[in-house]
């Protein structure tokens, strides 16, 4: 066989590096990340029988139902069961009661 040439069984050189999937992180780092992490924050600090209110207008144009799964995500990987409401104005969280 004339040299330099490939056969069926040759791989093509690597183009990208591989890494451990054990090393990779796990989170979700979604574009709302800060303020989704900042509700849940201010969640662990909430008084029972209490609710944030989260006018929409402040949230960067991110939708409500994008929002609520957000929140829902979060809330989940920290432990929190939440419950949600939300009007055309604002949305509400608040930790659900343990029953």
């Amino acid at each position: 066989m004339a040299k330099g040439r490939k056969t069926k069984g040759d791989l093509p050189a690597a183009k990208y590096k591989s890494v451990a999937v054990s090393s990779l992180h796990q989170g979700r780092r979604g574009k709302h990340h800060d303020l989704v992490q900042g509700i849940v924050r201010q969640l662990n600090l909430l008084q029972s029988g209490s609710a944030l209110e989260i006018p929409l207008a402040t949230v960067g144009g991110i939708g409500l139902a994008n929002l609520r799964s957000a929140v829902h995500r979060a809330a989940a990987a920290e432990g929190l069961a939440i419950e949600t409401r939300a009007n055309e104005d604002n949305f509400y969280v608040w930790k659900a009661l343990n029953k």
